[in-house]
């Protein structure tokens, strides 16, 4: 690598170079501890380029824990907020978090709010992931980050949902696959190619979209 993996600006670059690391280090323990090392010092040399970004992070997070009711809901928003730090480099040349963003994250912290016992739980969730789509393509807000979030949303609030509340083992598979199979997938490709394949598209054309409203549906009708 001409440059050093912290240096990279670009987000995509720096994972790719990570992973053609990992690659030819033939994941052998001396090349995963280095990529971990690397990998956590990007993300704290980008959340120190990021002082409004890692403020809104803590805000939110914060509201969600100071509300949460129960110890896995409070570990629930705890993970987020980790996990939000951790990536805030992928927000890329911007300094903040956006509307769209925070929507996000606030649809994946659905199971750790009284919201997300609802009935409607599902449908709400179907509403934030559409409005925080069109939210960020209105003000030109798109970026990695927000791409991640939803998806990391997505699966983490179906994957609870059918976990929690459905009661078909048939509709709990099929559900698990549409989001397991696509994220097992492009982990496979990218370690195999060391670099990040491109996601698919549309968005709507995916299982795990059909899946949604069908588990939506069925959430709501049960009660």
């Amino acid at each position: 690598m001409s440059v050093p993996v912290c240096e990279l600006t670009d987000s995509r670059a720096a994972t790719d170079a990570l992973l053609e690391m990992l690659r030819d280090g033939r994941w052998r323990p001396g090349a995963v501890r280095r990529f971990l090392g690397l990998a956590a010092h990007r993300s704290v040399r980008q959340v120190a380029r990021r002082p409004r970004a890692f403020a809104q992070t803590g805000a939110l997070h914060g509201l969600l824990f100071t509300s949460a009711r129960d110890p896995g809901a409070r570990a629930w928003v705890a993970t987020s907020g980790t996990l939000t730090v951790l990536h805030l480099g992928l927000l890329e040349n911007r300094g903040r978090l956006s509307s769209a963003d925070v929507i996000s994250l606030l649809r994946g912290n659905l199971p750790a709010t009284a919201l997300g016992r609802c009935r409607w739980s599902g449908l709400l969730a179907i509403g934030l992931d559409v409005a925080d789509g069109r939210l960020a393509r209105r003000q030109d807000t798109v970026s990695p980050f927000g791409d991640y979030a939803d998806s990391l949303a997505d699966a983490a609030f179906w994957t609870w949902l059918v976990l929690r509340h459905e009661p078909s083992r048939t509709v709990r598979v099929a559900a698990l696959a549409a989001w397991m199979v696509p994220v097992v997938a492009v982990t496979v490709v990218s370690v195999r190619r060391g670099s990040m394949p491109d996601r698919p598209r549309p968005a709507l054309l995916r299982p795990a979209a059909a899946m949604q409203a069908v588990v939506a549906v069925r959430h709501l009708l049960r009660g």
